[in-house]
């Protein structure tokens, strides 16, 4: 078992967010022990690698008029939303300790994903193609990264209890056919964000074997 650190970040915007995890980049690309960083970000749409621009239902001025920024990002994915009431997950993690593995990568940030569903009785799912963690056939946690030098960037975004509002001004992850639903809605019960953080650190100590 090896020995990571976490920071809770607490409410950031996408910007200050990313350079905190380009830091502690720079850190594990040198050694440093991995580091899970868990954030909630001002409301935001973040455009991945893959993004189509059909994906974006309104015009950048009318995001920004309702209060949205967009940013794009070199993670993998279409547009997605971050905002209050998601946990946003960044595990800053060298690879070479995990497997080296991208697609092994993925499904274990899919399997720490269900085991939180998991300990709230729920029953989570992947949903091949679609990359994420699934209650039936809404996404309750999208996942995109980026490994840099073998040490990852970007991460989960975990609907906790946030206002699912925002998914319905873009084809979230480009995904039309389905839906998307929070820990709150698929529990029937207000989950919060501290308790939403203490399972993820459980979730993802057994699956990474890793201690915090």
């Amino acid at each position: 078992m090896t020995t990571g650190t976490w920071r809770d970040l607490g409410r950031l915007s996408y910007r200050d967010a990313l350079a905190i995890q380009l830091d502690h980049h720079a850190e594990v690309v040198k050694g440093a022990p991995d580091c899970l960083l868990m954030v909630e970000h001002e409301p935001v749409f973040t455009m991945g690698a893959a993004t189509q621009a059909q994906n974006l239902l309104l015009t950048p001025g009318e995001y920004a008029a309702q209060g949205f920024q967009l940013e794009p990002t070199d993670r993998g994915g279409d547009v997605t939303y971050h905002g209050p009431g998601q946990l946003t997950i960044y595990p800053i993690f060298d690879l070479n300790r995990h497997g080296k593995d991208l697609h092994l990568w993925l499904r274990n940030l899919e399997e720490a994903m269900i085991l939180v569903l998991a300990e709230l009785g729920v029953q989570g799912r992947r949903f091949a193609p679609h990359t994420g963690a699934w209650v039936g056939d809404e996404k309750v946690a999208a996942i995109g990264v980026k490994v840099k030098r073998w040490v990852n960037l970007h991460g989960i975004g975990l609907n906790v209890n946030l206002d699912p509002a925002p998914f319905r001004l873009i084809v979230p992850c480009g995904i039309q056919a389905y839906g998307v639903t929070s820990l709150t809605e698929v529990a029937g019960r207000d989950v919060t964000m501290d308790e939403a953080k203490q399972l993820s650190l459980r979730a993802f100590s057994e699956v990474f074997n890793i201690t915090f």
